[in-house]
């Protein structure tokens, strides 16, 4: 544990924004959940609702800085790829 006082304060920051960066992540993975059960589930209506609400959310990670750009994107790029596989 420190004991100068500007590291004390750089640790509490790291604690916040450890569990901001986290509320985020997890976000994106009920996100992406809820649009694989609803592809498993077989419902078309409810996956293109699902699937917006996680590109949606996926962006929002990546903009804030949770998620690399590219991560992101992969992430996108693969729930729709099993959005298109459960279209056809």
């Amino acid at each position: 544990m420190p004991q100068i006082k500007s590291n004390i304060k750089t640790m509490e920051k790291d604690a916040a924004r450890h569990a901001a960066n986290s509320q985020v992540k997890s976000s994106v993975h009920t996100a992406i959940r809820r649009t694989e059960e609803a592809i498993t589930a077989g419902d078309i209506e409810a996956v293109k609702v699902a699937f917006n609400k996680a590109g949606s959310v996926i962006d929002s990670a990546a903009q804030k800085g949770v998620l690399h750009k590219n991560t992101a994107a992969r992430k996108k790029s693969r729930l729709a790829a099993k959005v298109n596989a459960m279209a056809k």
